[in-house]
């Protein structure tokens, strides 16, 4: 359907950042890929012994503290950890800088599936231990899906649009494709996008 527009500008992807099964980089990513590699493997985080599924794909190469200070790492979900991560390989790949002058018109768009389930059952079972007293006034922005692009935002200064898709698998795509709308169309001017999940 066409909306009206009559003239679109073009949109590039200026930067790459990846957290995958394969690796943390593009480079070692894309090392993985020309080799066939596959990044699923038997299950680390826990036994799986008792499931009838015993492989996954796990980020096993991942340093939060490389990219989050260590007193924030506590505040945010693995999948948190991971966009932010991305995000900044992203923006230095891209050479792109954000400031007075354009953070207007820089948005952040994340799109997330689940969000943080490990937090919830983190928190449950703390909860079950030991009461209430136990509960982080963090746990909720912890675990949210929208505190993805909200601590890249946070993290790099951009004031323009920032929310989350939420699509099941197809959450990073509809992410990218809402991106490319904003950007083509004159609602941003750039935007920090992608997808991430961590729920093993």
């Amino acid at each position: 359907m066409e909306d009206g527009h009559k003239e679109r500008r073009r949109v590039a992807v200026t930067g790459i950042g990846l957290v995958t099964p394969l690796g943390t980089g593009v480079e070692k990513n894309w090392e993985a890929l020309a080799q066939g590699r596959s990044g699923v493997d038997s299950i680390s985080r826990f036994d799986a012994s008792e499931f009838p599924t015993r492989i996954a794909g796990e980020v096993r190469d991942f340093k939060a503290e490389d990219f989050i200070e260590r007193k924030e790492i506590k505040k945010m979900d693995l999948f948190i950890q991971y966009s932010v991560a991305a995000a900044d390989m992203a923006i230095e790949s891209a050479g792109f800088k954000i400031d007075s002058g354009n953070a207007d018109r820089v948005g952040v768009v994340i799109g997330v599936g689940l969000g943080g389930l490990p937090t919830i059952e983190e928190y449950h079972n703390l909860y079950l231990e030991s009461g209430l007293r136990r509960i982080s006034p963090f746990m909720i922005p912890k675990l949210i899906s929208n505190l993805a692009p909200g601590q890249i935002a946070i993290k790099h200064g951009a004031k323009g649009v920032n929310y989350t898709p939420t699509s099941a698998c197809s959450s990073g795509g509809h992410a990218v494709g809402e991106s490319m709308r904003m950007i083509r169309h004159g609602y941003q001017d750039a935007v920090i996008c992608g997808g991430a999940e961590a729920c093993l």
